[in-house]
């Protein structure tokens, strides 16, 4: 998550013509519901990211939340990793745009962890494969919960559509499914094309963060909260989000006392590399 929130002059004039159109968002105070634990590229604190493995051990450990960050092969596939490109987490080289998933099916995502945590390195992990987001709607099923993001829309045209007939092929929750992303574009996008997709724009700051009432209005008009880097928000922040009548969901926590903290301040919810640290501090531990 790198990328700064900015609303283009296109998106503000394109969310305009949302307002007055009856989307309701309901207050998260009122709510009193529980903290979301959204598993961050699965528990990628004990597992490398974004595989199967993954986000079976998320679940495991009592995450509420299957995190998936969507990058699109060369021949059109969705696939679920992080960056654009298969340097960092495979022993592939380059773009993923620039090859095709039966070329990407054929990397190493596991062997990575080990070498970086050699601590936490099993044998097991070696050899995982890059799974397809169809893939991971096969295996963990319709009814699980899915928080997707719409990674760098801008290098790959049709992504949103793509992502909307999956959801629909494969009959996807979506009074759970949440869709995130830094791109105010994409979301509105998203929002074009299934009004009934709930929304969360990403944020991104290098300084205190700061919201305008302006900001929040049109957020509100096709985003049901927001997605702030945990490290620059403070209570005040929190608060006007929350009285607003969004959710605030910040990243990525990984720390018992930061957690702590955010729960204090309000936050209705928080992704993690280490979702059974959190469960941990839900409960009180």
């Amino acid at each position: 998550m790198k990328k700064a929130f900015k609303m283009t002059a296109g998106a503000l004039a394109l969310s305009l013509t949302f307002m007055g159109a009856g989307f309701t968002v309901a207050d998260a105070k009122e709510k009193d519901k529980e903290i979301l634990n959204v598993s961050h590229r699965g528990a990628s604190g004990h597992a490398p990211e974004h595989t199967i493995t993954s986000y079976k051990m998320g679940e495991q450990m009592h995450g509420d939340y299957i995190e998936v960050d969507l990058q699109m092969t060369k021949d059109g596939e969705l696939i679920a990793m992080h960056d654009e490109t298969l340097d960092r987490t495979t022993n592939g080289t380059g773009q993923v745009k620039d090859y095709t998933l039966e070329e990407i099916k054929q990397l190493d995502a596991g062997s990575w962890f080990n070498q970086k945590y050699p601590e936490k390195a099993k044998a097991e992990y070696e050899g995982l494969k890059v799974p397809t987001l169809q893939e991971v709607f096969q295996t963990f099923g319709k009814n699980a919960n899915y928080y997707i993001e719409t990674k760098s829309p801008e290098v790959y045209p049709g992504m949103e559509q793509k992502l909307a007939d999956m959801v629909k092929e494969y009959d996807i929750n979506k009074d759970t499914l949440l869709v995130q992303s830094f791109s105010a574009d994409s979301l509105l996008k998203m929002n074009q094309i299934d009004p009934s997709m709930k929304l969360v724009q990403l944020m991104w700051y290098t300084s205190p963060a700061a919201l305008t009432d302006a900001e929040v209005q049109v957020i509100k008009q096709y985003a049901i909260g927001v997605g702030p880097n945990s490290a620059m928000i403070d209570q005040e922040y929190v608060q006007k989000v929350v009285e607003n009548g969004l959710e605030i969901h910040p990243y990525t926590v990984n720390d018992k006392d930061e957690m702590q903290k955010l729960i204090a301040w309000g936050v209705t919810g928080m992704f993690t590399n280490f979702p059974d640290l959190l469960h941990d501090v839900k409960k009180g531990k």
